[in-house]
């Protein structure tokens, strides 16, 4: 019996089993697997580990994603959670293609994944304060906002959280250090049922501008902590 003789139910728990590169590469023999590969329903957890995995095309974002998680470990994408006026030209270029990747990948969920339930970013750098708060306002049925060591997130998340994330539960933000004490007390009084973590967000050095007679110091810990 041929793969191609079972039935779509049949087809897609084969799938299931599957990981991304795989599906896409069943999904590329013939055209009865390549609607199974495109099937919403086939695609409701996403997880990714570098940034260029938002561009293999080996996934597919649709109404049915629930879970979606973005963990960036690596020494390269470290480089972004550094200040740009620390960076090297080279750093910068870097940083300038993560940038406009990330960019256009929340777009598209922003876009097309109205029924995200939980979201995690980790060692995310160019993630932003309007890149989330498009979130929040797209999908309104988040629960969990998980934010690590996303160096540009700011209070601004959090009034963003407060105004537009009405089926939220859970908010972390953990090694976020443009966040504030302020910013996290204006959030609980704001909304005092969801439950907030924040592990060492108002207890770093948050970013500067060049110029300060404490910079040189400041610097100097910072890549240490890095």
């Amino acid at each position: 019996m041929h793969i191609t003789q079972l039935n779509g139910e049949c087809l897609l728990h084969l799938f299931s089993f599957l990981d991304k590169d795989s599906r896409r590469n069943l999904g590329r023999t013939c055209r009865r697997l390549l609607v199974v590969f495109r099937e919403p329903s086939l695609w409701p957890l996403l997880r990714f580990h570098s940034p260029s995995e938002l561009t293999k095309g080996n996934f597919v974002l649709g109404a049915a994603l629930r879970c979606l998680s973005i963990r960036w470990h690596s020494s390269r994408v470290k480089v972004c959670n550094v200040e740009d006026w620390l960076k090297s030209a080279f750093q910068r270029d870097i940083c300038s293609t993560h940038e406009h990747t990330v960019n256009d990948f929340l777009l598209q969920v922003c876009q097309r994944c109205p029924n995200l339930l939980a979201l995690s970013l980790s060692g995310c750098g160019h993630i932003t304060d309007e890149a989330v708060a498009s979130l929040l306002q797209s999908c309104s049925f988040l629960k969990t906002l998980q934010l690590e060591n996303c160096v540009r997130i700011s209070d601004r998340t959090l009034e963003a959280a407060a105004l537009h994330a009405d089926s939220l539960q859970k908010l972390q933000v953990d090694f976020c250090r443009n966040v504030t004490r302020a910013g996290l007390q204006r959030f609980r009084e704001k909304r005092p049922a969801v439950t907030l973590k924040a592990e060492r967000s108002a207890d770093m050095i948050p970013d500067q501008k060049p110029g300060n007679n404490w910079m040189s110091e400041r610097a100097a810990k910072k890549l240490l902590w890095y």
